[in-house]
């Protein structure tokens, strides 16, 4: 039995040919807003992108959607604007002791994404070197390391499931399995600590360093410890997903399915997911980024699986892409971002329904898988 064909699935091309044109129009003039400053686009305030430091965590996503638009378009703006992102980022790979676990984010989707397009060598050579930096962040318990300061020796996230293609990428290039095998233990201890029976998770799991034994699960960017942030859902969602293409491992499928399963109980009715799912009624906040990345792995979900199993995950992922478009996407010069409802974290007012770069990249992600795109930006 062949696999679901999300592409063929799609009936609605009207939608899409209207999602590309706004977003050929919108990212043009993001970059345009871009060029007019000297750092990284990650969000934006009074129509022009404000200020990060270059080793921010999100600062892979912008050149990651540039060459998502190229794909799309075809237009030398966006790959050179990507281009010239890369070279930005240089400083970052200088200042190496800094980084943290999300150097995935930060390079294989451009710098590795360029390398399978164009073979250029440097784009090698940073994308292994960020993978270098986080195999080193292993503890030989059977977990990465997510952040640098003292006393977080133990800490580990469910973020850095979407961060191990680099390393699966890592041994398919160099022969070597031990990064292959990092990420498999990683993603095993994410399987024991993080995932509930229900398929909810944990954002943040403390371990003994020296021992692995598992200390505490603070509550992290989500309502309190034992809810579930949105985002949290959505990246061991298609974290696991990108595992069982890498792998093969059923297990990580098994996985997938369970948090998909969980995600979409939680979603459906207006497909608008919010910020923690066990959240208070009042104030109503969203996560656009959660909504978008959960499409993603539906769709790669779906696409791995058989049209009986595969067509839920596709259905559910094109109602929440459609449902977040209506309700929160602005295709204005008013600002150069897109996703207005983006929630960094449920504990502070001011961090609630901002824009973010990767609220934008993972919509772009799903429009191209949707036009039928074949190459896998977690698996150049």
């Amino acid at each position: 039995m062949s696999n679901f064909d999300i592409v063929t699935a799609f009936r609605d091309k009207g939608w899409l040919d209207e999602m590309s044109a706004r977003l050929t129009r919108k990212m043009a003039y993001g970059v345009k807003k871009a060029r007019e400053v000297s750092w990284m686009p990650y969000t934006a305030s009074g129509g022009e992108w404000s200020k990060t430091e270059i080793g921010f965590w999100t600062n892979g996503f912008w050149p990651a959607s540039m060459w998502q638009m190229y794909l799309m378009t075809g237009e030398k703006l966006f790959r050179e604007e990507a281009l010239r992102a890369e070279l930005m980022l240089d400083d970052a790979l200088k200042d190496f002791k800094n980084l943290s676990h999300d150097v995935g984010f930060m390079w294989l989707i451009h710098s590795g994404v360029r390398y399978a397009l164009e073979r250029n060598r440097d784009s090698f050579d940073r994308t292994l070197f960020a993978a270098d930096m986080l195999a080193c962040r292993y503890n030989v318990n059977g977990f990465l390391r997510a952040w640098n300061p003292a006393g977080r020796e133990g800490w580990a996230i469910v973020d850095c499931m979407m961060n191990l293609p680099i390393l699966y990428w890592a041994s398919r290039q160099t022969g070597d399995p031990r990064y292959r095998l990092m990420a498999m233990k990683h993603a095993d201890t994410t399987i024991k600590y993080f995932v509930r029976p229900d398929g909810s998770c944990n954002h943040i799991v403390i371990f003994d360093p020296e021992t692995g034994e598992y200390l505490d699960n603070p509550g992290g960017q989500g309502y309190a410890s034992g809810s579930s942030w949105s985002r949290g859902q959505a990246w061991g969602l298609y974290g696991f997903t990108l595992s069982y293409i890498h792998t093969g491992k059923q297990e990580y499928m098994d996985t997938a399915r369970r948090i998909a399963d969980y995600f979409i109980s939680q979603v459906r009715g207006d497909w608008l997911p919010r910020c923690d799912f066990r959240q208070p009624a009042q104030p109503v906040v969203r996560d656009d980024s959660a909504g978008n990345i959960a499409a993603c792995g539906l769709l790669e979900l779906a696409r791995s699986l058989p049209e009986p199993e595969g067509r839920q995950y596709f259905d559910a992922a094109v109602s929440i892409l459609k449902a977040q478009e209506k309700d929160a996407a602005d295709w204005t010069e008013d600002d150069p971002a897109i996703f207005t409802k983006c929630t960094v974290l449920y504990s502070e007012p001011s961090c609630r329904h901002i824009t973010m770069t990767y609220g934008d990249y993972f919509f772009i992600e799903a429009v191209n898988k949707l036009r039928g795109e074949k190459l896998l930006f977690w698996d150049p």
